[in-house]
């Protein structure tokens, strides 16, 4: 919940405390924005390379581990979204989101591509579409507490998109972490999947920006998932194994990004 004191807590928030898990220097350009992600959930299935490497714009070089390129569907909650330097505000700064992501490089930079992002707030889908090109959608969003039983962990998350023109796309789902929080290991699946500092996309005329980001190492726990509906893979045209995916939960992590810059790939 939104208070004056977290507030006050953020306006003395160190995002470079540590840095030396970077596999690039930070930016020596100054951050724009602060973001807090809760709650979140990767789910991670493995697709073909030869099925996803189509739908990856050209200048992006899709990466693969273990022979398998990898999709991530990450639903979580967002909160405090700030300009550096302004406070949260209750109507803008807290909504769900969800997203859908590979994993691509250019050079040697690694990086997340993303097909998707739903989120339950109108102003941040339009924000992110013109400032970031980003494949943001409007959606109706819903995430709980609880299972009833006494389990306040379980998070049930639903959302239906409803962006006029875009591709219908429904997730219901709930999860909660299992054990304790672990830094993955450099070197490790793990890391490979969620270590990154950058963020591409493309317009509409298929050039390329990178968007870097910073944050501490992921704080991941083993999770346990249940799906009742997962249709926003297929919304971007690729199909899921009929296969359990690899699940992890971050209960919390704070984050700081530059704006994007067009760059070349070559």
């Amino acid at each position: 919940m939104h208070t004056l004191q977290t507030e006050r807590n953020l306006s003395n928030f160190d995002p470079f405390a540590v840095i030396d898990h970077r596999p690039w220097p930070l930016p020596r350009r100054p951050w724009i924005m602060f973001q807090r992600w809760e709650d979140l959930l990767f789910a991670h299935w493995p697709i073909p390379a030869e099925e996803m490497a189509p739908m990856i714009p050209p200048g992006l070089t899709l990466e693969t581990y273990a022979g398998a390129a990898w999709l991530g569907i990450v639903p979580f909650r967002m909160s405090h979204v700030r300009p550096r330097g302004l406070p949260a505000v209750p109507w803008l700064s807290y909504f769900p989101e969800l997203n859908v992501r590979t994993y691509v490089r250019v050079k040697d930079r690694p990086g997340v591509f993303f097909f998707s992002l739903d989120a339950g707030n109108p102003i941040a889908v339009a924000l992110a579409r013109t400032f970031f090109h980003l494949p943001y959608f409007r959606a109706r969003m819903d995430l709980r507490y609880g299972n009833g039983e006494g389990d306040a962990a379980t998070i049930h998350y639903a959302s239906r998109r409803t962006h006029q023109g875009a591709p219908a796309a429904s997730f219901v789902a709930r999860y909660r972490p299992l054990g304790p929080s672990y830094r993955a290991a450099a070197g490790s699946f793990e890391y490979w999947l969620t270590e990154r500092y950058a963020l591409y996309s493309a317009d509409r005329r298929d050039r390329i920006y990178r968007g870097e980001i910073h944050h501490q190492p992921w704080p991941l726990q083993p999770a346990e998932a249940d799906f009742t509906i997962n249709s926003v893979a297929e919304a971007s045209g690729l199909s899921l194994p009929d296969q359990p995916p690899l699940l992890h939960f971050v209960r919390r992590l704070d984050v700081v990004a530059w704006a994007v810059q067009p760059i070349s790939p070559s």
